[in-house]
């Protein structure tokens, strides 16, 4: 889905995105791509923010409420609290305007792949004391609550998860969620492990499943897991 206000830059990509072989939705206002998110199932969204009506921002956070689908944000504006923002607001990636065809394709190729990412040291399901992972069915219970977790913050949960109880650098941690071309993003690693420790911590100030390993990463601490 190709969610933007500017009938140009939806035609540019539109062609470019069916030279790829995709099969492109082209959608100008974020109640449209609500209204088609209830009839359709798509794989990617690429997200404007500056549109009139139901901004990008709060488009962004309605599909995240209700589906698991990547989006993308691709934006004119580039600074740091932009992103943030929209990461926080559910975004799995950001891409600034103007940018290379190229650099998106890989963009979407990454967060494609992400949405089936695994490991083969992951196990299929944890069960620790406040916190319970089926990974097959994408289940997080947590405080006995059913958590609703996006793609990306699924996928580094179970990263995390298949290296338990070791130190995680940023860089290893970005690039095996994001791609090889990732590893200086640290601040989009803070944004998703402030939102994991939001859902499954009992206390996100005082963090006992995902640590922080200082100057180095993240550990996720397994204490008497039940594997299966």
């Amino acid at each position: 889905m190709l969610l933007d206000d500017e009938p140009q830059i939806r035609r540019v990509l539109r062609a470019s995105l069916t030279a790829q072989n995709a099969n492109v939705l082209d959608v100008p206002s974020g109640e449209e791509a609500l209204e088609l998110l209830r009839e359709q199932t798509v794989d990617l969204i690429l997200l404007d923010l500056n549109m009139p009506g139901l901004g990008g921002l709060e488009t962004c956070r309605a599909i995240r409420s209700g589906w698991d689908v990547p989006i993308i944000v691709v934006s004119v504006r580039d600074s740091d609290a932009d992103k943030v923002e929209a990461l926080d607001a559910g975004a799995d990636d950001y891409v600034c305007k103007p940018f290379s065809f190229d650099e998106l394709m890989a963009r979407i190729r990454a967060a494609l792949r992400r949405s089936g990412f695994a490991t083969d040291t992951t196990p299929r399901q944890i069960s620790v004391p406040g916190l319970e992972i089926d990974f097959e069915s994408r289940r997080v219970v947590a405080a006995g609550k059913p958590v609703r977790l996006t793609p990306t913050e699924f996928d580094i949960l179970r990263y995390l998860v298949s290296q338990a109880n070791k130190p995680v650098p940023h860089r290893r941690l970005l690039q095996a969620i994001w791609g090889p071309e990732y590893g200086d993003q640290i601040e989009y690693l803070r944004v998703f492990i402030n939102q994991l420790r939001k859902k499954i911590e009992p206390s996100a100030g005082k963090p006992v499943f995902i640590t922080t390993e200082p100057r180095i990463g993240y550990r996720f601490v397994l204490r008497e897991a039940v594997p299966a």
